[in-house]
């Protein structure tokens, strides 16, 4: 990843261009060294949680609450047209009306980490247009959240399975995220921020590290297991929280390191799950995906 990170640097070409090569150098479907999959996965998904809970330590809910007339409507647009271009695409190539469903809805949302990762680059994640893209990104989070639990449910009965559809499942799953959102602008704004401060009190460096790398991954984890949001939301909402303390900019700093050395695990992931005979295979129907994602969407969220 260094290497080929370097190499894309001079090219005058993003790093992250770099990272993916790396993992597909490694990759399964590539000769030569084979990377473990799981475990880059695994490692990628701290770089996640990472990334956004650094995002999160620069932006509040106010910050979220003054683009949301933009990012709101705007992402359910690009959403609703991107799934529906997605399945269209999907049945003309004789798939069911299921699979065209979760193809669409594959579509439809933006990669988190590559959309930060190009903002940080160019210097404009604090920036109006940044904060309305992240906005646009929550909003999408929170939006899949819904998506994954009536998923199921709506795919078997588009295939004609006799299972019903239970609105009570989506109910409690809203409530569930509603409840998480407010238990942590309520109750842990005030509690995580205390924490830190006790902490820093100790004088201790490596234990103040260890405070804002714990709250990061123990939010996420936490808002998994309890509450069915993402890992990724979870860890944005425990950086959101945290910026209510004096702390927020030594937290960032010192999370720093951590958060762009896991982030990068993360292209070498996603890398080692590209296969490129997938280009001389299917050529016209990746066209066709490329199509929708890049003019599609560009064009929903104009």
């Amino acid at each position: 990843a260094m290497v080929l990170g370097v190499v894309a640097a001079q090219l005058r070409i993003p790093p992250l261009v770099g990272y993916l090569f790396a993992g597909i150098v490694i990759s399964p479907a590539t000769p030569g060294f084979v990377g473990d999959v799981a475990l880059a996965g695994q490692l990628a998904e701290i770089g996640v949680m990472l990334l956004m809970f650094g995002v999160g330590l620069h932006f509040s809910l106010g910050d979220l609450l003054q683009v949301r007339r933009i990012a709101l409507p705007g992402s359910l647009l690009q959403m609703g047209v991107s799934t529906a271009a997605g399945w269209g695409l999907a049945r003309f190539w004789g798939w069911s009306d299921a699979a065209a469903l979760v193809f669409g809805l594959s579509l439809s949302v933006a990669s988190t980490v590559v959309l930060l990762k190009a903002l940080d680059a160019k210097g404009v994640m604090e920036s109006v247009n940044g904060r309305i893209a992240v906005g646009w990104l929550v909003v999408e989070d929170l939006a899949m959240i819904l998506v994954l639990v009536v998923l199921p449910p709506l795919a078997k009965a588009l295939d004609g399975s006799t299972t019903a559809f239970s609105s009570s499942d989506v109910v409690a799953t809203l409530a569930l995220a509603v409840a998480f959102v407010a238990l942590m602008l309520v109750l842990g704004r005030r509690l995580f921020p205390w924490i830190l401060w006790q902490v820093a009190k100790t004088g201790s460096r490596e234990l103040f590290t260890l405070c804002v790398v714990a709250t990061a991954v123990g939010i996420a984890y936490g808002s998994s297991k309890l509450f069915g949001v993402s890992f990724a939301l979870g860890a944005f909402f425990a950086g959101m929280v945290l910026r209510e303390s004096d702390l927020s900019h030594r937290a960032a700093q010192e999370s720093l390191p951590l958060r762009d050395a896991f982030s990068v695990l993360f292209f070498v992931s996603v890398g080692m799950l590209f296969k490129p005979a997938i280009l001389m295979q299917q050529p016209v129907h990746v066209l066709g995906v490329v199509a929708i994602i890049i003019l599609g969407k560009s064009l929903a969220a104009l």
